[in-house]
């Protein structure tokens, strides 16, 4: 008997290329993995008609659930809970709630996607707060998974020490690395170091059965000290827009180096080919979105700047996620 598909729904609304990466997106998926997921379009009806339209795809090709209204980056998180209740992201998460898709995947506002995913789908039996995390390239064969990244930016010791065990479960089942290392972001290596919430979170991780290697700091994480880093949201996000703009400079420094003379375009012509497969790892859109773990149900978050090949990637991550049954881990690993 064939497996079910995986229906997810895609907010087509909702990042800054709106709707036609997220179309683009979801026509590449449904016709590489046609026996394995389905796409539910969430949107404007009449924007996503015209937009398959152009795309030449039959306009009947996908299921579509009609959300009137649009909440933009610009909107205040708390004001779109209230004032914003036919949203792509609203509805979108409506429908997932009611079952009527197993995860729901957005490139839109990530303070609205936080806050509505905690407040619509509840939180994960023994979670106290929901996290998210963001894989970050290493020199190991392995990415590092730091975590928090922006959810909670003034965290208790109990909510980090949680981040590390969903943390663990995801990595574990997404990477595929068992019993992934934990290291705990600090200004030093030494157990005293750090501020109050920082010391009682390296005595709970330090208690657990986690594989926790003690404090690391910033320049660790590049070069995997661990698979996990672990840090309050103010931090790591700050963290991953620094990392996020490395690329850049690097990109900036290559081209600034090339137009200084004819023989130094020569030269970095010759080395494209090696620096396309370089810089190809440390391009986010290789890891799309991230999911909010903790939350009831599956809600992927991802760049609003997202391409079609980043969307793709967040659609399989939320694929992933289901099939690995990761929230039913997380209950069993804080439960018992």
């Amino acid at each position: 008997m064939p497996n079910k598909k995986i229906r997810i729904a895609l907010d087509v609304m909702g990042g800054d290329f709106a709707p036609i990466n997220e179309i683009n997106a979801a026509i590449s998926i449904s016709e590489k993995y046609s026996s394995e997921i389905e796409i539910i379009l969430i949107g404007k009806k009449s924007i996503i008609i015209e937009e398959l339209k152009k795309q030449n795809k039959a306009t009947d090709s996908f299921e579509i659930f009609e959300a009137d209204d649009v909440i933009t980056m610009n909107d205040d998180p708390t004001d779109a809970i209230k004032n914003k209740k036919e949203s792509s992201i609203y509805k979108g998460l409506e429908f997932h709630k009611n079952s009527n898709s197993d995860a729901f995947v957005s490139a839109g506002n990530t303070g609205a996607m936080l806050s509505l995913s905690t407040v619509l789908l509840g939180r994960v039996k023994g979670v106290a707060r929901p996290t998210i995390g963001s894989f970050f390239p290493s020199v190991s064969e392995y990415p590092v998974l730091v975590m928090d990244v922006g959810a909670t930016v003034e965290p208790k010791a109990r909510y980090l020490y949680e981040f590390a065990v969903m943390g663990s479960i995801y990595y574990k089942e997404i990477i595929g690395k068992s019993n992934p290392s934990v290291g705990l972001l600090n200004v030093g290596e030494e157990e005293i170091k750090g501020t109050d919430i920082i010391k009682e979170t390296y005595k709970l991780l330090k208690n657990s059965n986690l594989n926790f290697i003690g404090n690391i700091e910033g320049r660790d994480i590049f070069e995997a000290k661990s698979d996990i880093v672990i840090c309050d949201g103010f931090v790591g996000n700050i963290v991953l827009k620094f990392a996020e703009s490395f690329l850049n400079l690097l990109k900036s420094t290559i081209k600034d180096y090339s137009e200084k003379s004819f023989l130094n375009k020569a030269k970095v012509g010759l080395m494209i080919p090696v620096l396309k497969d370089v810089l190809k790892s440390l391009d986010y859109q290789n890891y799309g979105g991230v999911p909010l773990l903790g939350v009831n149900g599956v809600s992927i978050i991802g760049h609003g700047k997202s391409s079609p090949k980043a969307l793709e990637n967040m659609i399989l991550t939320a694929k992933d996620m289901v099939n690995a049954d990761i929230n039913l881990k997380i209950e069993k690993a804080l439960l018992t």
